[in-house]
């Protein structure tokens, strides 16, 4: 009975993960500096932004160069507000840029109650990050 129950278990959060796959939200942003996401450095240019489920329910991003097919798997941090002046609709990633170098540190899909954060590079004592929005549209199918 073990080997039935837990092949039954795997069967339905493999059922779970690709229903949260197909009714994944996709987003197109059009980013014109090169930026680190995760552990990748990314190239200017269109990303298509998908955001996956996993069983848990925490939040995992696909960020994919439209151009190039370069792409990186985000796990999100900690959901936090929609920072002030972000409307409803209006997706949104925001970078956190220090000495030229840019990094992911949030985005919005543009609904819900929660932003999610990302994990940054460490900063030096002195240097301060100057924040970068760039928007999302819908992609197609949307």
């Amino acid at each position: 009975m073990t080997k039935l129950t837990t092949r039954f278990v795997i069967a339905m959060a493999a059922l779970v993960v690709v229903a949260g796959a197909a009714s994944a939200q996709t987003l197109i942003a059009s980013i014109p500096f090169e930026f680190r996401a995760g552990n990748q450095v990314m190239a200017p240019g269109t990303y298509q932004v998908d955001n996956l489920r996993i069983v848990s329910g925490t939040p995992v991003y696909r960020l994919e160069n439209v151009h190039s097919g370069g792409s990186t798997t985000l796990l999100a941090q900690v959901g936090v507000d929609p920072r002030k002046g972000w409307e409803e609709g209006n997706a949104k990633l925001l970078f956190a840029c220090t000495s030229g170098r840019c990094a992911l540190a949030e985005l919005w899909s543009g609904s819900g109650s929660h932003a999610y954060k990302f994990q940054l590079p460490k900063q030096g004592k002195d240097e301060t990050a100057e924040l970068r929005e760039i928007p999302m549209q819908p992609g197609k199918g949307e």
